[in-house]
Protein backbone atom coordinates (compact mmCIF):
# COMPACT_ATOMS: atom_id res chain seq x y z
CA UNK A 1 0.00 0.00 0.00
CA UNK A 2 1.46 3.12 -0.94
CA UNK A 3 2.45 5.92 1.94
CA UNK A 4 1.14 9.37 0.88
CA UNK A 5 4.36 11.44 -0.08
CA UNK A 6 3.02 14.88 2.40
CA UNK A 7 4.42 18.34 1.53
CA UNK A 8 3.66 21.55 4.26
CA UNK A 9 0.28 22.02 1.78
CA UNK A 10 -0.07 18.90 0.06
CA UNK A 11 -0.68 15.07 -0.10
CA UNK A 12 0.29 13.09 -2.68
CA UNK A 13 -1.98 10.37 -2.73
CA UNK A 14 -3.22 7.36 -4.44
CA UNK A 15 -6.54 8.01 -6.35
CA UNK A 16 -10.22 7.64 -4.89
CA UNK A 17 -13.11 7.32 -6.61
CA UNK A 18 -14.45 10.86 -5.36
CA UNK A 19 -11.52 12.50 -7.21
CA UNK A 20 -13.37 11.35 -10.43
CA UNK A 21 -16.05 14.39 -10.81
CA UNK A 22 -13.19 17.02 -10.11
CA UNK A 23 -10.74 15.20 -12.11
CA UNK A 24 -12.98 15.22 -14.99
CA UNK A 25 -13.36 18.95 -14.30
CA UNK A 26 -9.71 19.81 -14.91
CA UNK A 27 -9.19 17.83 -17.98
CA UNK A 28 -12.36 19.06 -19.61
CA UNK A 29 -11.19 23.08 -19.04
CA UNK A 30 -10.00 24.06 -22.34
CA UNK A 31 -7.61 26.38 -20.44
CA UNK A 32 -5.93 23.13 -18.18
CA UNK A 33 -5.76 21.55 -21.35
CA UNK A 34 -4.17 24.14 -23.76
CA UNK A 35 -0.82 22.33 -24.41
CA UNK A 36 -2.40 19.37 -24.69
CA UNK A 37 -4.39 18.05 -28.37
CA UNK A 38 -7.88 17.87 -26.66
CA UNK A 39 -9.95 18.25 -23.62
CA UNK A 40 -10.66 14.65 -22.37
CA UNK A 41 -14.43 13.49 -22.18
CA UNK A 42 -15.75 12.19 -19.45
CA UNK A 43 -14.70 8.04 -20.60
CA UNK A 44 -11.23 9.45 -21.07
CA UNK A 45 -11.21 10.90 -17.75
CA UNK A 46 -12.45 8.19 -15.66
CA UNK A 47 -10.10 5.73 -17.72
CA UNK A 48 -7.41 7.56 -16.99
CA UNK A 49 -7.73 7.75 -13.07
CA UNK A 50 -8.49 3.82 -13.76
CA UNK A 51 -4.84 3.27 -15.18
CA UNK A 52 -3.30 6.07 -12.90
CA UNK A 53 -4.88 4.04 -10.01
CA UNK A 54 -3.42 0.89 -11.00
CA UNK A 55 -0.04 1.90 -12.10
CA UNK A 56 0.58 3.10 -7.80
CA UNK A 57 -1.12 0.08 -7.00
CA UNK A 58 1.76 -2.24 -8.86
CA UNK A 59 4.42 -0.23 -8.56
CA UNK A 60 3.71 1.87 -5.35
CA UNK A 61 4.46 4.88 -7.29
CA UNK A 62 2.92 7.48 -10.46
CA UNK A 63 0.97 10.47 -11.43
CA UNK A 64 -0.48 10.72 -7.82
CA UNK A 65 -3.40 12.23 -6.83
CA UNK A 66 -2.81 15.96 -5.52
CA UNK A 67 -4.94 17.15 -2.29
CA UNK A 68 -4.52 20.54 -0.54
CA UNK A 69 -4.27 19.35 2.61
CA UNK A 70 -6.37 22.79 4.39
CA UNK A 71 -9.37 21.86 2.08
CA UNK A 72 -9.15 18.49 1.08
CA UNK A 73 -9.53 19.69 -2.75
CA UNK A 74 -8.15 17.56 -5.30
CA UNK A 75 -5.74 20.11 -6.63
CA UNK A 76 -4.71 18.22 -9.72
CA UNK A 77 -2.07 15.68 -10.25
CA UNK A 78 1.78 15.43 -9.87
CA UNK A 79 4.27 12.44 -10.24
CA UNK A 80 6.59 10.27 -11.83
CA UNK A 81 5.45 8.10 -15.08
CA UNK A 82 7.71 5.97 -17.34
CA UNK A 83 8.90 8.08 -20.00
CA UNK A 84 7.41 6.80 -23.43
CA UNK A 85 9.48 5.36 -25.99
CA UNK A 86 9.52 8.27 -28.51
CA UNK A 87 12.44 10.03 -26.43
CA UNK A 88 14.23 9.01 -23.72
CA UNK A 89 13.68 5.17 -23.60
CA UNK A 90 13.64 3.79 -20.22
CA UNK A 91 13.64 6.98 -18.29
CA UNK A 92 11.16 7.92 -16.02
CA UNK A 93 9.59 11.51 -16.37
CA UNK A 94 8.13 14.16 -13.50
CA UNK A 95 4.89 15.70 -14.73
CA UNK A 96 1.85 17.49 -13.27
CA UNK A 97 -1.55 18.97 -14.00
CA UNK A 98 -3.52 21.68 -11.98
CA UNK A 99 -7.12 22.63 -11.71
CA UNK A 100 -7.21 26.45 -12.82
CA UNK A 101 -8.48 27.36 -9.15
CA UNK A 102 -5.01 25.99 -7.84
CA UNK A 103 -3.08 27.61 -10.64
CA UNK A 104 -0.50 30.33 -9.11
CA UNK A 105 -0.02 29.36 -5.64
CA UNK A 106 3.02 27.38 -5.95
CA UNK A 107 1.92 24.11 -5.63
CA UNK A 108 3.58 22.54 -8.96
CA UNK A 109 6.95 23.02 -7.86
CA UNK A 110 6.10 22.08 -3.99
CA UNK A 111 4.23 18.66 -5.28
CA UNK A 112 7.12 18.38 -7.85
CA UNK A 113 9.85 18.30 -5.48
CA UNK A 114 8.04 15.78 -3.26
CA UNK A 115 8.39 13.73 -6.53
CA UNK A 116 11.80 14.36 -7.19
CA UNK A 117 13.00 13.36 -3.84
CA UNK A 118 11.16 10.35 -3.98
CA UNK A 119 12.40 9.46 -7.59
CA UNK A 120 16.09 9.90 -6.16
CA UNK A 121 16.14 8.70 -2.58
CA UNK A 122 13.44 6.07 -2.72
CA UNK A 123 13.32 4.44 -6.24
CA UNK A 124 17.34 5.31 -6.44
CA UNK A 125 16.95 6.62 -10.21
CA UNK A 126 19.66 7.98 -11.88
CA UNK A 127 17.60 10.77 -13.58
CA UNK A 128 14.35 11.94 -14.33
CA UNK A 129 13.22 13.99 -17.31
CA UNK A 130 10.54 16.16 -18.24
CA UNK A 131 8.50 17.47 -21.44
CA UNK A 132 6.24 19.56 -22.78
CA UNK A 133 5.55 21.98 -25.90
CA UNK A 134 8.18 24.34 -26.66
CA UNK A 135 5.13 26.99 -25.99
CA UNK A 136 4.53 26.36 -22.81
CA UNK A 137 6.15 28.45 -20.40
CA UNK A 138 4.64 27.62 -16.84
CA UNK A 139 5.54 24.28 -17.06
CA UNK A 140 9.34 24.78 -18.35
CA UNK A 141 9.06 27.43 -15.64
CA UNK A 142 8.27 24.74 -12.90
CA UNK A 143 10.88 22.42 -14.76
CA UNK A 144 13.45 25.24 -14.06
CA UNK A 145 12.63 25.67 -10.95
CA UNK A 146 12.92 21.91 -9.84
CA UNK A 147 16.40 22.30 -11.35
CA UNK A 148 15.98 20.16 -14.41
CA UNK A 149 18.25 21.84 -17.80
CA UNK A 150 17.62 21.93 -20.95
CA UNK A 151 19.39 20.92 -23.69
CA UNK A 152 18.34 22.46 -26.98
CA UNK A 153 20.00 19.17 -28.82
CA UNK A 154 17.48 17.08 -26.78
CA UNK A 155 14.02 19.18 -28.65
CA UNK A 156 11.70 16.88 -30.25
CA UNK A 157 8.95 16.73 -32.51
CA UNK A 158 5.98 14.82 -30.76
CA UNK A 159 5.48 11.75 -33.60
CA UNK A 160 1.95 10.91 -31.69
CA UNK A 161 0.68 13.88 -32.66
CA UNK A 162 2.62 15.03 -36.09
CA UNK A 163 -0.32 17.55 -37.37
CA UNK A 164 -0.78 19.26 -34.03
CA UNK A 165 0.23 22.98 -33.66
CA UNK A 166 2.45 21.65 -30.47
CA UNK A 167 4.05 19.05 -31.99
CA UNK A 168 7.76 20.45 -30.88
CA UNK A 169 8.48 19.26 -27.27
CA UNK A 170 11.85 20.43 -25.32
CA UNK A 171 13.63 17.81 -23.11
CA UNK A 172 14.48 18.49 -19.34
CA UNK A 173 16.61 16.51 -17.38
CA UNK A 174 18.18 16.45 -14.19
CA UNK A 175 20.56 13.77 -12.37
CA UNK A 176 20.61 12.35 -9.49
CA UNK A 177 23.73 13.82 -8.72
CA UNK A 178 22.67 17.14 -9.71
CA UNK A 179 19.44 16.88 -7.67
CA UNK A 180 21.20 16.36 -4.30
CA UNK A 181 23.65 19.25 -5.34
CA UNK A 182 20.62 21.37 -5.35
CA UNK A 183 19.60 23.93 -1.98
CA UNK A 184 16.97 22.84 0.10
Amino acid sequence: MLTPLETPRLILRQWEDRDRDPYYAMNADPEVRRFFPSVQTREEADLSIDILHEHIELTGWGLWAVEVKESGELAGLTGLWPMPDIVAPGATEVGWRLAKAHWGKGYAPEAGRAALRHAFEVLELDQVVSMTTVTNQPSRRVMEKLGLTRDPADDFQHPNYPDWWGAPHVLYRITAERYRALPD
